[in-house]
């Protein structure tokens, strides 16, 4: 009788979880669902940027799966997992952005579903789930790295893995089943084939698992010790090759440097995007857009996030650990990013950015979960209005940053250039180009040699070849247009001695210049007269040498060189061959109106 007594309020409890589970997992697949919807929108107004043409330029030219390409030294990175996807895209269907983007939204609904999954392993099935929930989802955070697809090939499998390998191992703790060891084995090493930063993954999951059990680090190594070891091993292979390919990191940072990166990265960045922030961005092209929150802003988040730490802190047991633990890989994020990234041509605003605090948006959250989690130290009754219309302020504060995000991303004009060239490459596959880099605004020359259109559109199916020397001299303008092109001399070759021939080559000849050029990509324009069908070999005293086919009769060939001097050295490659070669400008290719 006593037990028909005491179960029915058991039973009506249960019941009422199970009715409440369908309601706010409904809400969470909504919010999902939005965010896809949102980050979408953001996509279309976007396009490949930077990093993005340089993995299709190498993908272009280069085996998949060959370690040329997937072990490449990517600006101090290894990723052969994020190469090999964007290998993949761009072999497929190259240089189309809606295809590089749906990889993204891929990624980003994969990283979702694992952030909800851990949400829900740390809170039980609690409505409350939906707020850490929001924050992942919609926080401005994220938004930075999303759009950018090199750095979502990064940034996305991290997060998939830190929220992925962390519910692994409660569930492994919690039911000692080992194919959560391995999945979540597996799921560490994806995320640390697309993102060196990865290597931070199973610290995370063990300080995780530590803190919601409430146990020291020897139960924690013990309960999930079949995932640790297999982590253990993945993350030792790794470094190892990480040592031998890239080396060790090793910034070029000043003290005041690295003081003016933190604060700049936590302050104006961080912080303000913790509510929803910044609100406001700014951009020099061709950089990416920073933030720019408003003072008000940044003293109003201070308050906020210093006002929910001291009363988490004041009301649940052990919040402050959850603190320091976040805190610290925050500060982690921030050492990463100042090793990486200082040096003396390194903006401050380069931390506003927010792609080097990517990741700590699922660290929040799980940190969030664990606090909402622990037990009382003195109980504080929060109305659910007020957590409803906080959430809700945070959502459209961050739907605004957001929308103002993209404004800003929607400037850069590489879209309009790629289109136009891709078109014009096409039209014009007779004869050779010269190498050219791509405009500034498209690549800065600090990415040469993989600015040059002979990289960034070495994907294309149907194109012009490109040569070191061509019979018919063109150029890409600034807008992506093959054009006429012609020589702006800096100097010129010297009419030669032999009457009416000016120098004749049969064997290596010098030819002597009006003055000398300094180390540099140099054009010079050959003018001849060849007795038959051959080729000759071209250079200055200090340069590569460059075999230049020529064709028989009086002809004018445009070859590129590379080297110093005040002299050519030619010399003929095929046998019999001889030629005159008369008086001519060297230096550098511009539009034909303009080079003669």
């Amino acid at each position: 009788m006593a037990l028909a007594l005491a179960n029915p309020p058991l039973a009506t409890a249960a019941a009422e979880r199970r009715a409440r589970w369908p309601r706010w997992s409904v809400v969470a697949s909504v919010l999902m669902t939005l965010q896809l919807i949102v980050r979408a929108l953001v996509l279309s107004r976007g396009n490949f940027y930077w990093d993005d043409l340089i993995l299709i330029g190498r993908a272009g030219r280069l085996s998949l799966f060959s370690a040329q390409f997937l072990l490449d030294n990517h600006d101090g990175h290894l990723m052969p997992g994020a190469f090999l996807i964007a290998g993949v895209v761009t072999r497929l269907a190259p240089y189309e952005w809606v295809w590089a983007a749906a990889t993204l939204l891929v990624l980003q609904a994969c990283a979702s579903v694992a952030v909800l999954r851990l949400l829900r392993l740390l809170l039980r099935d609690r409505p409350i789930t939906l707020v850490p929930l929001v924050i992942y989802l919609f926080g401005p955070l994220t938004l930075p790295s999303f759009v950018w697809w090199a750095a979502g090939l990064n940034a996305l499998p991290l997060q998939i893995g830190l929220a992925w390998v962390t519910g692994d191992a409660i569930l492994l703790m919690r039911t000692g089943r080992l194919r959560y060891a391995y999945t979540g084995t597996a799921a560490f090493a994806f995320a640390l084939l697309c993102f060196e930063k990865s290597i931070l993954v199973p610290l995370v999951a063990f300080v995780v698992v530590a803190l919601r059990n409430r146990i020291d680090g020897r139960k924690a190594v013990r309960g999930a010790a079949a995932l640790w070891v297999g982590c253990g091993i993945v993350a030792v292979t790794w470094v190892a090759v990480y040592v031998s390919v890239i080396g060790l990191p090793l910034g070029r940072d000043s003290a005041a440097q690295t003081v003016g990166l933190i604060e700049h990265g936590t302050f104006l960045g961080l912080l303000p995007a913790l509510i929803g922030g910044p609100l406001s961005w700014q951009r020099w092209l061709p950089s990416p857009p920073w933030a720019d929150p408003a003072p008000a802003l940044v003293v109003l988040a201070w308050l906020l996030v210093l006002g929910a730490v001291v009363i988490g802190c004041y009301a649940k047991r052990d919040a402050w650990r959850v603190g320091l633990a976040v805190g610290a890989y925050v500060v982690l994020c921030e050492a990463a990013m100042v090793l990486a990234r200082s040096g003396p041509n390194t903006a401050y605003e380069l931390a506003q950015t927010l792609r080097y605090f990517t990741d700590s948006s699922v660290v929040i959250a799980a940190g969030m979960a664990l606090v909402i989690a622990a037990p009382w130290r003195r109980r504080i009754r929060v109305p659910r209005q007020a957590v409803v219309g906080a959430t809700a302020l945070f959502l459209v504060a961050s739907l605004w940053s957001t929308a103002t995000f993209t404004r800003s991303w929607q400037l850069d004009d590489t879209a309009n250039y790629l289109a136009t060239a891709r078109s014009s490459l096409a039209d014009n596959t007779g004869t050779p180009m010269l190498d050219q880099p791509v405009p500034p605004r498209v690549l800065l020359p600090i990415a040469y040699p993989d600015n040059l259109i002979s990289h960034v559109f070495s994907a294309l199916p149907v194109r012009s070849a490109f040569a070191d020397s061509t019979p018919v001299l063109r150029m890409l303008d600034d807008s992506g247009h093959v054009i006429p092109a012609g020589v702006g001399p800096a100097r010129d070759i010297r009419q030669g001695p032999v009457p009416r021939c000016g120098y004749r080559i049969d064997g290596l000849t010098t030819v002597a210049l009006t003055g000398a050029l300094p180390e540099w990509n140099w054009t010079a324009e050959l003018n001849y007269l060849a007795s038959r069908d051959g080729s000759i070999i071209v250079w200055f005293p200090h340069g590569r040498a460059v075999t230049v086919p020529v064709r028989q009769g009086l002809h004018q060939v445009y070859v590129r060189l590379r080297g110093s001097g005040d002299a050519l050295n030619i010399q003929a490659a095929t046998s019999g061959l001889s030629l005159c070669l008369g008086a001519g400008p060297i230096g550098g290719v511009l539009p034909k109106s303009a080079g003669h």
